[in-house]
């Protein structure tokens, strides 16, 4: 049976078929999962957070969509993959904590899907063995960089994340913005570089607008934004 046979099926509740669907893409998770490797966790650890992409996918893609699924499929799994790992480059973890957000982070997903809601803290310390203690102090850790992962819409009904953006732009700003918190980057900052940063990323202007709003042109709004970055990356070594 072919694959949008079977999604079809899912979405009206035969989860054999949204079983076999996800059997039959693991090499398509595998495949992304590779992309992730040595970033302080396991591989199968990561594939499990794949599979919670896939699951996603299967049940939000429309068989009416011009596109393969799989094709559909990619950009899910590998933003769960990427959300899970938001402490990679920023904060280092402790393994033990680690740990413990896989456990909250599958187990969240599987108590949604189950109950409709999010669970409680003392839910999540019953189903994940562990204390309310050590539930708090993982999603504190998580909640730590949750900003710089926080979705900004892009236009055309699109979103990405704020890491994801400052990707995009160029890898020297990985090398500054990726290492160190958010919050840390503008505490080093006056308040005229500090307002072009907080314009660039966090509100998503162009150079020109930014221009505009502090009182230069767009080529000494593009000069300052490369001599704040080049300034952190000194800072930070």
């Amino acid at each position: 049976m072919d694959v949008l046979s079977l999604i079809e099926m899912a979405h009206k509740g035969d989860k054999a078929a949204r079983d076999k669907v996800l059997l039959e893409n693991s090499g398509l998770i595998w495949s992304i999962v590779r992309r992730f490797l040595n970033r302080g966790y396991e591989s199968e650890d990561l594939f499990q957070i794949g599979c919670i992409g896939m699951l996603k996918a299967i049940d939000r893609f429309d068989v009416n969509f011009k596109v393969a699924f799989s094709t559909y499929a990619v950009p899910l799994i590998a933003g769960e993959i990427r959300r899970f790992l938001r402490d990679d480059g920023i904060i280092k973890i402790s393994r033990t904590i680690k740990e413990n957000q896989l456990k909250i982070y599958l187990e969240t997903e599987k108590f949604r899907k189950d109950n409709n809601r999010e669970p409680t803290v003392e839910e999540l310390s019953k189903v994940c063995d562990l204390t309310c203690e050590e539930i708090i102090t993982a999603l504190d850790a998580s909640r730590e960089v949750e900003s710089i992962y926080k979705e900004i819409d892009t236009g055309d009904n699109k979103k990405q994340t704020i890491l994801e953006k400052i990707e995009d732009e160029s890898s020297h700003e990985i090398m500054v913005i990726n290492r160190i918190m958010v919050k840390q980057l503008l505490e080093t900052l006056d308040d005229t570089d500090r307002k072009i940063i907080i314009l660039r990323y966090f509100q998503n202007k162009t150079q020109s607008e930014i221009a505009n709003i502090v009182g230069m042109t767009q080529v000494q709004v593009s000069r300052t934004e490369k001599k704040i970055l080049e300034k952190l990356k000194k800072q930070i070594g």
